[in-house]
């Protein structure tokens, strides 16, 4: 996949409080095991989703996470952005350092594309989105 770790459990976390939105809250236990994310980690990523802003806290017996808004108005980019996730933009696709467009490699065209079709997706797609639109091709 495209996703480092913490990118992908982060998605995995918000795709599970965002089927609890509005009403309920969950504990960082019961957010792992239905993540299928080692708890230790999954503390780490909602730490930072807590930073990013788009899930509070609260502790005590009714304390657990939830949205701080509606699955709808959430981007997965932002997820991704506060799982400090970022595409990286001038590698080469040969793994020869930076891309070059004045001395493109076999993949440059290709690879550019798909960074692009996935930025697209990223900041078209909301959490909520149950049928994402296919991306538009990049000449």
């Amino acid at each position: 996949m495209l996703l480092n770790q913490t990118a992908e459990y982060a998605l995995r976390a918000m795709a599970i409080l965002a089927g609890l939105w509005p009403d309920r809250r969950i504990t960082a236990k019961e957010l792992a095991e239905q993540a299928n994310v080692p708890p230790s980690y999954m503390s780490k990523v909602m730490r930072k989703l807590v930073v990013g802003g788009l899930v509070d806290s609260l502790r005590g017996h009714h304390g657990g996470f939830r949205l701080t808004r509606a699955p709808s108005t959430i981007p997965l980019i932002e997820i991704l952005d506060a799982a400090e996730f970022e595409v990286a933009r001038d590698v080469c696709a040969f793994g020869v350092g930076k891309c070059n467009p004045r001395n493109p490699c076999a993949l440059h065209p290709a690879w550019t594309n798909l960074k692009t079709c996935f930025d697209d997706w990223a900041n078209r797609t909301m959490l909520s989105t149950r049928e994402a639109t296919p991306p538009v091709p990049v000449a």
